[in-house]
């Protein structure tokens, strides 16, 4: 492919994604196989985590089985200033089950 072409086959790479990004959900979810096990929505989820964690951004979320609560939990990386944090939701509760800052123990 000729540099050109090249160039001008990843610009129009890009903003088809973006726009397939506007177009259907802002955040993609991994774990969504598990969510019509959860009586939580996933909308519900982030504005608990929002408010758990005021003024932050999510930047990744999943809907998990994991340990602790019901067992089924979406979890939410979060960015507020420049200190990354875990939230963790009960998807069956919608109570916070984690407000963690992330590698706050890493050496």
């Amino acid at each position: 492919m000729q540099p050109r072409n090249k160039a001008a086959f990843l610009l129009t790479s890009v903003l088809a994604l973006g726009l397939a990004g506007a177009a259907g959900s802002a955040y993609a979810m991994d774990g969504g196989q598990y969510s019509k096990d959860a009586k939580v929505t996933l909308e519900q989820a982030r504005a608990i985590a929002l408010k758990a964690l005021p003024g932050a951004t999510i930047t990744d979320q999943e809907l998990e089985q994991e340990k602790g609560g019901s067992g089924l939990r979406y979890s939410f990386d979060m960015k507020l200033g420049q200190t990354e944090h875990e939230i963790g939701v009960d998807a069956q509760t919608g109570a916070v089950l984690e407000n963690s800052v992330e590698g706050a123990n890493a050496d």
